[in-house]
């Protein structure tokens, strides 16, 4: 199914998990950070960056990682695989071209960009841009599909 979108945030719910997904607006260099390296891989106008909270949880926080990542180009950080931290990690992130949900692996220690750690209920889709837009397949007809609009203003006192 494709959903287009301007600068818009897809949300792709079930009962109690939730993937938030949204297009790169402008082509950076999305650097990993891992125990043991650092690597940086090209993300292109279209990619995307894709959220998962696989409990579920608030909506605000995965739209402001999303926006770290997309706008602030901000690194992801990658534990190691039987790291203590990776069961308190609430909101994992993916970046490319092509994302697929994946409920076998441990959340945040899998540096590979195209695999994110999901729920069940959210396991085996496939991400990916299109022209003007995300498709996922297959077809998520048991899932709530909705657009999202997420803005921030900061304003600095004038000094």
């Amino acid at each position: 199914m494709k959903y287009p979108l301007a600068d818009e945030m897809l949300l792709v719910r079930g009962r109690s998990s939730f993937l938030l997904a949204a297009r790169v607006q402008s082509s950076f260099a999305l650097c990993i950070e891992t125990a043991h390296e650092e690597y940086c891989q090209t993300l292109s106008i279209g990619d995307l960056v894709v959220i998962s909270a696989p409990e579920g949880g608030a909506l605000e926080p995965a739209a402001m990682l999303l926006e770290l990542v997309r706008r602030f180009h901000m690194p992801l950080l990658v534990l190691p695989k039987d790291h203590p931290g990776s069961r308190r990690i609430s909101y994992v992130v993916s970046a490319g071209e092509e994302i697929q949900t994946n409920c076998a692996i441990r959340r945040g220690t899998h540096p590979e960009q195209h695999l994110i750690c999901a729920s069940d209920e959210l396991s085996g889709y496939h991400l990916r841009g299109y022209g003007e837009g995300i498709e996922i397949t297959p077809d998520p007809d048991q899932l709530v599909v909705t657009r999202v609009h997420f803005g921030m203003h900061v304003e600095s006192p004038q000094t």
